[in-house]
């Protein structure tokens, strides 16, 4: 099972994973080094960690993916909703355009998506 908790510094490096996947783990430590200040070993560590969990594998020192940027986020919006508005979508946009106005092209956006969802 994928465990799609990142914490910040962790969603971080995941960054630098989808941007630059594949990448050699050679590759990825530099690329740590220069960004987040990292040492290798640092490196390693958080990436056994994020394999662990199963979004990234590191395979002949090869490191990709398991679960995509958009896969993740979709999760993580989903169970937003769910652990804040018990699931409801409804009572998110109601929360949401309480204390901002959508605009019209948000509005045509919005019904895109819902025609799109409906899958007719």
């Amino acid at each position: 099972m994928i465990e799609y908790k990142l914490g910040e510094i962790e969603k971080r490096f995941a960054d630098i994973i989808w941007d630059n996947e594949p990448m050699p783990s050679s590759e990825l430590v530099k690329l740590c080094a220069d960004r987040l200040n990292w040492k290798k070993s640092t490196t390693y560590t958080i990436l056994r960690r994020v394999c662990k969990r199963g979004l990234f594998q590191n395979n002949n020192s090869i490191v990709s993916s398991l679960v995509s940027r958009n896969e993740y986020l979709a999760h993580q919006s989903e169970q937003f909703v769910e652990d804040t508005f018990e699931g409801s979508l409804p009572k998110f946009i109601a929360a949401f355009t309480k204390s901002k106005k959508l605009s019209e092209n948000e509005i045509k956006e919005l019904y895109k998506i819902i025609e799109e969802s409906r899958g007719d």
